[in-house]
Parts: C-alpha cells; sequence; structure tokens
C-alpha cells in the first residue's frame, strides 16, 4: 500500500496476486484500498474459467461494471429470481446494480476475461451469497 507521501501523486500499479472469490470467480485487483489506499473504487481483471458460474449473490453496498475483454459469450442472469437473461460478448459492458440478485455464466471453452469496477474500494468486498437461488441458473 503507498505511504501518505505517496498518495499525493498518482502511481503506477502492478496487476497484484489473484484470489478466487466466494462467488466463483477470480479477481486479480488492481487498484483497491489494499494495493493503493483507495478510499471510493475498485478496478481490476476478473475471470471466469470455462464453463464455469459464479454462485448466486448480491453486493448489498455497491454497483458494479463490468467490460468484457476476452472470451466467448457470458450469460447473465439478474434479478429477484434470476429470471432476467442477458448475452454479453466481448466488447460489451455489464452493469449490476447494488443489491440486485445475479449470476454470470461461461459455457464457453475459454475464459471470460473482464475489466470490473465498482464504487466499493476493497478487494474483498461484502458480498450476500444468495444459494437458495443457485438451482434456478441451469
Amino acid at each position: 500500500m503507498l505511504t501518505t507521501a505517496e498518495k499525493k501523486v498518482g502511481s503506477v500499479v502492478r496487476g497484484s496476486d489473484s484470489y478466487m472469490s466466494k462467488q466463483g470467480s477470480v479477481y486479480a485487483p488492481g487498484i483497491s484500498a489494499e494495493t493503493v489506499g483507495s478510499t471510493a473504487v475498485f478496478l481490476g481483471m476478473v475471470t471466469l474459467p470455462p464453463e464455469g458460474r459464479t454462485r448466486a449473490h448480491l453486493h448489498e453496498f455497491h454497483e458494479s461494471a463490468f467490460y468484457l475483454l476476452s472470451g466467448e459469450e457470458v450469460e447473465l442472469f439478474t434479478g429477484d429470481r434470476l429470471e432476467h437473461r442477458a448475452l454479453a460478448h466481448p466488447g460489451d459492458y455489464l452493469f449490476i446494480p447494488a443489491k440486485v440478485p445475479h449470476v454470470a455464466v461461461n459455457r464457453g471453452k475459454t475464459p471470460a476475461v473482464f475489466i470490473g469496477v465498482r464504487n466499493e474500494p476493497t478487494a474483498q468486498e461484502s458480498v450476500v451469497m444468495l444459494p437458495e437461488l443457485d438451482a434456478l441458473v441451469p
């Protein structure tokens, strides 16, 4: 993390170690509270493995936005009962409001790689898991 003096100037941050999130995607934080002392934003790379999916969850306190950098099509299920399905392709942006249940599914044979940002700076954001909804997404 940057020192107080370093926070008064811009910085270049090398990508940090990745980790498996509790929702099932791999996060590699770039800008976060942990890496540079960010107080308002998280920016990093998020990977959904081939034939992988996230577990049903929501983010109680923050909005999330993603840019699908590479991979094949990804299905995004949202809504109280995950009843809304949208398809994302490389070059598409995804937006998930706070408190909205969601699941992302990569049925492809290659990793789906996203650039992700949210208005919550920590790498381990507060996630509410919704296991009762998992079976609603095939």
